[in-house]
């Protein structure tokens, strides 16, 4: 079905994606091309000039790694970009020609009602196609 699947990882999270992978799988045409995304949080400037000055880029290194080890006996390219968490999705789908996004999401808290999860906002503003996994 699709050619270029998408899925955002958050950090430290990835045993939760298995379900993901499985997903993906079954919504790829043969020879899909499936791209993990971890987005960094931006660091406010206030609090960056008090780390080191390669903090960020260290730890999407670190990010990287431990992402590449944990998907390593899968076919997936690895990325992670610093970004607003929903908006870098976003971005980077439309930037690599991403035709769906299979996102993984939590039940809401009482935060999610006033500010919006992460996977509802890519749903809300995806050019393609997004499925929810619970």
């Amino acid at each position: 079905m699709y050619n270029h699947i998408l899925i955002p990882v958050a950090p430290g999270h990835y045993e939760e994606y298995t379900n993901a992978l499985t997903v993906t799988r079954k919504l790829s045409n043969t020879g899909a091309k499936v791209s993990i995304l971890s987005v960094v949080e931006d660091v406010p400037i206030y609090v960056e000039t008090y780390l080191p000055n390669d903090q960020v880029e260290q730890a999407k290194v670190e990010i990287a790694n431990e992402l590449k080890a944990q998907f390593a006996k899968d076919e997936v390219e690895i990325h992670v970009i610093d970004a607003h968490p929903a908006n870098g999705i976003l971005d980077w789908a439309t930037q690599n020609a991403v035709d769906c996004i299979v996102v993984t999401s939590h039940r809401p808290g009482i935060s999610d009602y006033f500010i919006g999860s992460t996977a509802a906002r890519v749903v809300r503003h995806a050019q393609c196609p997004v499925v929810v996994l619970r």
